[in-house]
């Protein structure tokens, strides 16, 4: 049986996808862990991992866009319509439910395959909230209150919001080609020194592994969608890895399979979860796990339900934007990868100074001191 454009993307979709499970789960990659080890601990092994990550994305990337017929400028990333608000509001509220829900939405679907419901959980509602946030009740106030304040770059003259070509226009240079590889070079080479300056990161080959390889699958993607799936008469949207909006549509799809297609996203969400579990079947590391307490059950619904709504307003989770859409050079990827992690950062210092039995705006007031954006006592 033939496959048409569609089926065969979704196989490579899925393929790849898989091996990105399997190595998200021996490797424990996981970016909330990454800030909770930096803010708690002081250590960035799992940082260095992401920005790692982060910096083999954009180089390859941006090495597949001149060498190949892929156009990055085809993605949501980089269009001229700069929704600043959603990249900053959305990043926010993706951070905050992903340390209230243990994890982002790749961490989520990993988590599912090893057997964890509470991720199951979280992955369900998480799933819901970002469909009625695509095409629901909260699409209202992502249209009616955060779209509205979107900035159009054209008319200022600004192809499209990569930060090379804002930085060619706003000194006036001829040459934007030339400044994206010095923006390439001092972000992805600068990321990747970040990374291996390290001693105790270079001496772990987990962390390696996971920096290395999911940059690479990020890249892959793009010649998936880019180059196997470019059809005139059977056209394939420019996309790479994200796990918020894929989520919900993968939870439609399997509501309304006869009358639904597949694609990439969807069948990255079925990948991720099938790699992990193949492999903690294998190790003998599946372990069903259950919610420990009313209130981890709640913790973990709101963190869902801000990782589903955030996650669509910023167009993106810790992959999507923090690797996917940094790979572009997008400033709104830029910007909403620092919201999530202030996001996140903050979420875990008020939990900390909970715990002390503060109340919570006293808790706030002490994080932001601590953060040094509130005056200290």
């Amino acid at each position: 049986m033939e496959l048409s454009n569609v089926q065969t993307v979704a196989l490579w979709s899925f393929i790849v996808a898989a091996v990105f499970g399997a190595i998200a789960n021996k490797t424990n990659f996981c970016t909330m862990g990454a800030i909770s080890d930096w803010v708690n601990m002081g250590k960035k092994n799992r940082l260095r991992a992401w920005f790692l990550a982060i910096g083999v994305a954009i180089i390859g990337s941006q090495i597949l866009q001149a060498t190949t017929s892929v156009d990055l400028s085809g993605s949501i990333y980089l269009t001229s319509n700069f929704g600043w608000l959603g990249h900053l509001l959305g990043g926010l509220l993706f951070g905050i439910g992903m340390t209230l829900g243990s994890g982002c939405g790749q961490r989520t679907l990993v988590l599912v395959g090893s057997g964890n419901l509470k991720s199951l959980v979280v992955m369900i509602v998480l799933g819901l909230t970002a469909y009625m946030t695509l095409r629901g009740l909260i699409a209202l106030f992502r249209i009616n209150v955060i779209e509205v304040t979107n900035i159009d770059l054209a008319q200022m003259e600004i192809q499209n919001q990569s930060i090379a070509t804002i930085i060619a226009a706003l000194v006036g240079a001829q040459d934007a080609a030339l400044i994206g590889w010095i923006v390439t070079g001092a972000l992805g080479l600068g990321l990747i020194g970040f990374a291996f300056m390290s001693a105790e990161f270079r001496s772990g080959f987990n962390n390696m592994l996971a920096g290395v390889s999911i940059g690479l699958f990020v890249i892959a993607a793009w010649y998936i969608t880019g180059v196997l799936g470019f059809d005139e008469f059977e056209p394939i949207p420019l996309e790479s890895f994200t796990f918020v909006a894929p989520v919900g549509n993968a939870l439609q799809y399997l509501m309304t399979y006869t009358g639904s297609t597949i694609n990439f996203g969807i069948a990255a969400v079925f990948g991720i979860i099938a790699g992990s579990f193949v492999y903690a079947m294998i190790t003998g590391t599946f372990q069903i796990q259950t919610f420990s307490s009313r209130e981890d059950m709640i913790a973990h619904l709101i963190g869902a339900v801000l990782m589903g709504s955030g996650g669509v307003i910023s167009l993106g989770c810790t992959v999507g934007q923090g690797i996917t859409g940094m790979s572009t050079l997008a400033l709104g990827s830029l910007m909403t990868l620092a919201s999530i992690i202030f996001g996140a950062a903050l979420t875990m210092k008020v939990q900390y100074y909970m715990m002390d039995d503060e109340p919570f705006f006293r808790a706030l007031r002490s994080s932001l001191a601590d953060m040094r954006l509130f005056p200290s006592k």
